[in-house]
């Protein structure tokens, strides 16, 4: 019991710090705009948002949301009481069925639409099908949606909720990469308060993918917030330290993207009664992202060419 809580927080641990990679390198990059003093105070008091506000609270809203009625410390301390375990087990499936589904809608995103390094043959493929993206995640949902109400009607419900937290998120996203390239480059003039929160927003928006892959881990929200608030801090220290070097591991989003891919596929999976070890998604996690690690170390010396952008953009991608 003991070496499968730490499996699993080590893997929460891993699984934040690599879906927060982006996220690492817009700090880094407004971050380097900005006052010494406000850079403190962004890796200081600023964990303490990223921390307990979103990764601790926004499991427990998650849980308390899928269960009426639950209160906070329930949903803190339901997994070590039988009885409300038990009682949140029936409804666990509409929690799956939505992440699982986000997750999967983040992964066919970054197949079929981001530009991207390829780190393996396949993906070639399925970026030049890009226009094809959008009827890929219709009928995956539409036939998502169908079994899903053969089952119980509310996970029907979750898996459209899902697929809507998605293009949400995305939305915010999109613009938020439109301010960053717009701040970077001095076409938009902020004070250092400005920029602060806008990190803490766009921290906010990345803690959704871990937050929420992280119930294909466990439903103990004691181990989520201390897995995700481990990955957290270490992000925010990379920031400040290593983002350079971690940069130049091409494959590690790759590792994250499949990752992502593979979890939420565990989540659908479970969502359906197929219940798979807890041991099993941190397993799989730590193959997928060993692999890409592997051949980022291996292909660390050559060119990058960054496919799906314009020329002058590749260039630029490829030196970051």
């Amino acid at each position: 019991m003991v070496f499968e809580f730490i499996l699993i927080v080590v893997g929460l641990a891993l699984f934040e710090i690599i879906t927060s990679i982006d996220n690492a390198v817009i700090n880094a990059e407004v971050l380097s705009t900005m006052s010494q003093k406000m850079r403190k105070l962004f890796l200081t008091w600023g964990i303490l948002f990223a921390v307990f506000a979103m990764r601790g609270l926004l499991p427990l809203v998650i849980v308390m949301a899928s269960n009426p009625g639950v209160g906070l410390w329930e949903a803190l301390t339901f997994t070590f009481d039988g009885h409300a375990a038990a009682a949140f087990a029936s409804t666990a499936s509409v929690l799956l069925i939505a992440g699982g589904v986000f997750l999967v809608c983040v992964f066919l995103h970054w197949l079929f639409i981001e530009p991207k390094i390829f780190g393996l043959h396949a993906e070639r493929f399925f970026l030049r099908l890009n226009v094809w993206f959008y009827a890929v995640i219709s009928v995956f949902l539409l036939l998502l949606v169908w079994f899903a109400l053969q089952a119980n009607e509310l996970m029907a419900f979750g898996a459209v909720a899902g697929s809507t937290i998605f293009f949400i998120v995305h939305g915010f996203r999109l613009n938020a990469e439109k301010f960053e390239h717009q701040l970077l480059h001095k076409k938009k003039d902020m004070g250092d308060w400005s920029k602060l929160f806008y990190l803490e927003a766009i921290d906010a928006s990345f803690s959704i993918d871990g937050v929420i892959g992280a119930f294909a881990f466990t439903f103990a929200v004691p181990l989520i917030i201390i897995g995700n608030g481990i990955g957290a801090i270490a992000v925010r220290e990379l920031t400040i330290s290593n983002i350079e070097r971690i940069k130049r591991y091409r494959y590690l989003k790759h590792g994250a993207m499949y990752s992502i891919f593979f979890l939420g596929s565990v989540m659908i999976l479970n969502s359906f009664g197929f219940h798979l070890p807890e041991w099993i998604s941190p397993i799989i996690m730590f193959a997928v992202l060993g692999y890409f690690f592997i051949k980022s170390r291996k292909d660390m010396d050559k060119p990058a060419v960054v496919e799906g952008k314009k020329p002058a953009e590749a260039k630029d991608e490829a030196k970051k």
